[in-house]
């Protein structure tokens, strides 16, 4: 049965919530602070992984109806959606530049929407051409400077093509996992769900840590753990783990319940938009004419997808009100 228009307006408004969110991923190098990003990220999902187990015992009653075969699954996103994910984002930035892993990620709404088709089905192929078309289009004008400007001394692209590639295999395999576990939830667990992923990414950052401290990757020990530097690293960790882990991903699974995977392999085009405006932010300029214009592009490219889906719901409204 097709959800009604009203189902997949919030659906809608609670993907845009999680995309925007969790553009906060790409702006993580930038706030370091001094410090490594492996200090960064173990401390940041050590803290989503604290705020879950706070936060937990608030839903209960969600958790009774959970087996224990969702407890496991729902950590395992955690780990992978969320740590996983994250890191390659990172890397993919700090080794291939922002614009690499932009590319890349820009690829996912294309490969989901198509993956969601095939699966579920939503659409007939040739409604789904010119969104896929303008959102592709878009991506590319925002990341023309991959292919036109040569690439940084400082920059590894072997390492930055496997970190982005590998970002790209992990959200597609968390989003396919993630949507066929929703679909066998009860409706009311989705925020025990949310809190069991982010105790996922805390446990794996915790289990990490030892390892990245023998590997000499932390700077914390040996910069201090106090100092002002620390404290600020701290604070932006903090907020990103808010952002990202919590409202982000408690968003997208509700998102999750109400859109078809068609819809919401389209909108996580939003992600790469906020992506971009958040690094112009950081680096204090505005957006090429080519950039503006990918950017409107995608903005346009997510309505229309948003409008295909919606218009077969507006004409069975009209019909029941003309019967």
């Amino acid at each position: 049965m097709n959800p009604p228009r009203s189902i997949l307006l919030q659906g809608v408004a609670f993907a845009v919530l999680a995309t925007l969110s969790w553009a906060c991923n790409f702006i993580a190098p930038y706030v370091l602070q001094g410090y490594s990003i492996q200090d960064f990220m173990l401390v940041r999902f050590m803290m989503a992984g604290a705020l879950g187990v706070l936060l937990l015992p608030l839903y209960r009653s969600q958790l009774r109806g959970l087996r224990p075969r969702q407890w496991i699954t729902g950590m395992g996103l955690g780990a992978l959606g969320y740590l996983a994910y994250s890191s390659c984002i990172a890397g993919g930035v700090i080794y291939g530049g922002p614009l690499m892993i932009a590319a890349f990620i820009g690829a996912v709404p294309v490969l989901q929407a198509l993956l969601g088709n095939a699966r579920d089905r939503a659409l007939r192929w040739g409604q789904l051409a010119m969104p896929i078309a303008l959102l592709s289009l878009g991506l590319g004008l925002i990341n023309l400077q991959v292919l036109r400007d040569p690439p940084d001394a400082n920059t590894h692209l072997g390492a930055g093509l496997a970190f982005s590639l590998g970002a790209v295999l992990i959200w597609l395999s968390f989003s396919v996992v993630n949507q066929a576990t929703m679909e066998h939830l009860h409706s009311r667990a989705t925020s025990a769900w949310t809190c069991l992923m982010m105790i996922g990414a805390g446990l794996a950052a915790l289990l990490l840590t030892p390892l990245a401290w023998a590997s000499h990757w932390l700077q914390l020990p040996v910069q201090g753990i106090d100092t002002p530097a620390a404290m600020r690293l701290y604070g932006w960790a903090m907020l990103i783990a808010l952002l990202s882990s919590v409202i982000g991903a408690w968003a997208w699974n509700l998102a999750s319940r109400r859109l078809p995977m068609v819809l919401s392999g389209q909108l996580i085009a939003l992600e790469s938009f906020f992506a971009t405006a958040l690094g112009l932010a950081f680096h204090g300029r505005l957006p090429t004419p080519a950039e503006a214009t990918g950017l409107a592009l995608i903005l346009f490219g997510t309505v229309y997808a948003v409008r295909i889906i919606l218009a077969p719901r507006r004409s069975e409204h009209c019909r029941s009100a003309a019967q």
